[in-house]
């Protein structure tokens, strides 16, 4: 899967060359590159921002290095592109989904300051996303948190294409939250783990399971239930 990046940092984009992602870009699975907006200023000193029309405090982010970029790495149109906005629809697990199946590939938009000059969003068809009610410096960390997120999906990503099937959120545990886990030993500092998980009995294990992630839900998110 394609997946490029507008930003003006692209050094805060070294964890992704980290884990599970970095092996997935290795090994190709995920095409993967960071592109320095600057580069594409028209400016002599490579500015990318101003004051606001209308005054107000802080700077935005010019349109003409973000639409000269965009058209650059996407001359045809063909990628899905999508800027990380507070204003954004909510990023969630059904819309990682959803992007990871993107034949085309996706491009984001990394803002900073006050914002991005709302021309360059509608000239070149970003769409808003975003990633909780929330106000960050930047659009990098929000884009490596749905680029994670995303790379979940991807084929050829997760050690076993069903690692996400029981996870948080999943259609097979309901959209809810995922039940606890457990591993060796099976007594730690007189805490141990539950029988039904020792007990090899798959029927029980998977309802107290369900169970389990039930109480986690109403406990923790009771708007989703």
């Amino acid at each position: 899967m394609i997946i490029k990046v507008l930003t003006l940092f692209k050094d805060m984009f070294a964890p992704m060359k980290q884990s599970i992602v970095g092996r997935a870009i290795l090994s190709n699975a995920i095409d993967f590159e960071t592109v320095d907006i600057r580069q594409f200023s028209s400016d002599k000193h490579h500015k990318c921002d101003d004051t606001p029309f209308g005054g107000g405090s802080g700077m935005v982010m010019t349109p003409q290095p973000i639409v000269s970029a965009t058209r650059a790495i996407d001359p045809d149109g063909k990628l899905k592109k999508i800027y990380l906005s507070p204003r954004g629809r909510r990023f969630n697990n059904a819309i990682a989904k959803e992007l990871a199946t993107q034949k085309d590939g996706l491009l984001f938009l990394c803002g900073h300051y006050e914002g991005v000059d709302q021309r360059a969003l509608d000239i070149c068809g970003y769409e808003e996303l975003s990633i909780g009610d929330f106000v960050l410096t930047g659009g990098e960390l929000a884009a490596m948190v749905a680029i994670d997120a995303i790379s979940r999906f991807v084929d050829g990503v997760l050690g076993s294409d069903n690692s996400h099937e029981e996870e948080s959120f999943s259609d097979a545990l309901g959209g809810m939250l995922e039940y606890p886990h457990y591993t060796r030993p099976a007594e730690f500092e007189g805490a141990k783990v539950p029988d039904v998980l020792l007990s090899g009995h798959h029927a029980n294990i998977k309802k107290w399971r369900l169970e389990e992630a039930k109480r986690v839900t109403k406990q923790n998110r009771s708007d989703i239930l």
